[in-house]
């Protein structure tokens, strides 16, 4: 049996194809996406239909490597960005394109939104989380404010994995997972905010989809599509959920405790936990799962942006850089970067600079430059590990994925500044693994199957030891006082308005 998941990511879709008993992925394809351009600044935007054709064309791919072995996909799963929603009207025409990640066209919004609950202590006291300039929220009150015309003529909203699940069934529903990351949703309780919503505009949560359960099919392939495509009459499309939630069971982070780590353009430190995992200072977020439990999820957002602004200024290959980094000395003898060159996610310091601490005649040297440049990312997750485990959390490992896993030297770096084994993955990884996952779970339990997400993950997430990597207890030591003065720096200059 085959199952099959798509994730429509920021710059592409990908389909993937999972042999179930084989446990490999057979078939994959990517279809870019296109940027709408000559927006202002602060705008990022897509247009929906364009991730449709998309699909369409991955899909397509992925079948014809199948060839005559098609016809054995059971079901399929969907994973969408978590910021991003699409408007539409009573014909079922997109409104107008979707903001996406990164767009800070609402920041307005966003501030008007939390100063009516009280700030972000408020929004976390209400909902779980303070709200985000490209949450759904602060989109939906844009477009009402500055584009009126657009936000009467809407009848629905939906999240982007929301409107791919409609177009693939002609049903509409969400789930709890990408739902949390819409600021709307009462994390705690796993349904609309009311006041939230009612905020906004008095019809939005009549516009909002259901929140149905994570773990129930979300219905049938259509039949237009299913011949279009060369499918049988009945394969199974599952709920699926957030890009994050999805990364996560590839990762295999499926039970209580156990915490993953994506290494990508951003890094995500993500826990799964029994009980929502509120955090008063808004620093980790609280989400739900893809398996019915909820995540603490941190993002810093420079893990790739820094490294390469380094590496380009001094006219490094990546090969050249990783060299450095592992000739310098541990702490970089006194330097200290804080890469926070596009701001920051963890800390909350969106308009921050990035600034070099602690030069000397001596150590302003290239492997220094390097080493704490790789320091100053490993740093910041280092943080915002500490901040979950302030949460509860206790690993025992953390399992690494991403492009930034491959390198031994990052993930020995990671394991001394976490205090805990650092390893790989030898199965796929990604957001559309996690969904080809969870459409085959999904699939036998809605036919009688008691499986669970554990068991499934066992079968078929392979760590390789190979790539274990132990933490030094002394570095660890060094590294826990350079958060600690890294952190100092942060609560000094940020608030003097040097940062």
């Amino acid at each position: 049996m085959f199952f099959l998941g798509i994730d429509i990511g920021i710059t592409g879709t990908r389909v993937v194809a999972l042999d179930l008993e084989g446990a490999r992925v057979i078939a994959e394809a990517v279809s870019p996406h296109r940027w709408i351009e000559g927006l202002p600044d602060g705008h990022r935007e897509q247009d929906p239909v364009m991730w449709i054709e998309a699909v369409d064309r991955a899909l397509r791919s992925c079948l014809e490597t199948l060839g005559s072995s098609r016809g054995k996909i059971a079901a399929m799963g969907v994973s969408g960005s978590m910021q991003g929603v699409v408007f539409l009207d009573r014909d079922n025409h997109v409104v107008r394109p979707t903001k996406m990640t990164g767009d800070h066209s609402a920041r307005c919004q966003t501030e008007e939104i939390s100063r009516a609950f009280g700030g972000a202590p408020g929004m976390i006291e209400l909902v779980g989380n303070p709200l985000s300039a490209d949450s759904a929220a602060a989109q939906c009150l844009w477009l009402k404010q500055h584009e009126p015309h657009h936000f009467q003529r809407a009848a629905a909203v939906m999240p982007i994995k929301d409107f791919i699940n409609y177009w693939l069934t002609g049903e509409v529903a969400t789930e709890p997972g990408i739902a949390s990351g819409t600021g709307m949703l009462d994390v705690r309780n796993r349904r609309w905010s009311p006041d939230v919503c009612s905020l906004i505009d008095s019809r939005l949560i009549e516009m909002l989809p259901e929140v149905a359960s994570s773990i129930e099919p979300r219905g049938w392939l259509r039949k237009k599509l299913a011949n279009s495509w060369g499918l049988g009459p009945q394969v199974l499309i599952s709920q699926g959920s957030g890009a994050r939630m999805l990364s996560c069971l590839a990762a295999g982070c499926v039970a209580s405790g156990r915490v993953s780590l994506e290494l990508g353009v951003t890094s995500v430190l993500s826990g799964i936990a029994s009980a929502p995992c509120i955090d008063l200072r808004g620093e980790v977020s609280a989400l739900c799962d893809a398996t019915g439990q909820w995540l603490a999820t941190v993002v810093t957002a420079n893990a790739a942006a820094a490294p390469e602004m380094i590496r380009r200024h001094y006219g490094w290959t990546s090969e050249q850089m990783e060299q450095l980094v592992a000739a310098g000395r541990p702490g970089a003898e006194g330097l200290l970067f804080l890469p926070y060159v596009t701001g920051e996610k963890t800390p909350n310091l969106p308009e921050a600079r990035g600034i070099v601490h602690g030069i000397t005649l001596d150590n302003f040297t290239t492997a220094n430059i390097a080493r704490a440049t790789a320091e100053g990312v490993s740093l910041g997750l280092g943080y915002g590990l500490g901040r979950m485990r302030e949460l509860g959390f206790d690993p025992s490992e953390i399992q690494v994925t991403g492009t930034g896993a491959h390198s031994r030297i990052t993930r020995q770096l990671l394991a001394d500044v976490f205090g805990v084994p650092v390893v790989g993955l030898s199965s796929p990884q990604g957001a559309a693994f996690g969904a080809a996952i969870h459409a085959a779970l999904v699939f036998f339990r809605h036919n009688g199957e008691t499986l669970q997400f554990e068991e499934m993950a066992r079968f078929l997430v392979v760590v390789d030891e190979g790539s274990r990597c132990a933490p030094d207890a002394s570095l660890h030591s060094l590294y826990e006082d350079l958060i600690s003065r890294q952190q100092y720096l942060v609560d000094t200059l940020h608030p003097a308005g040097f940062l």
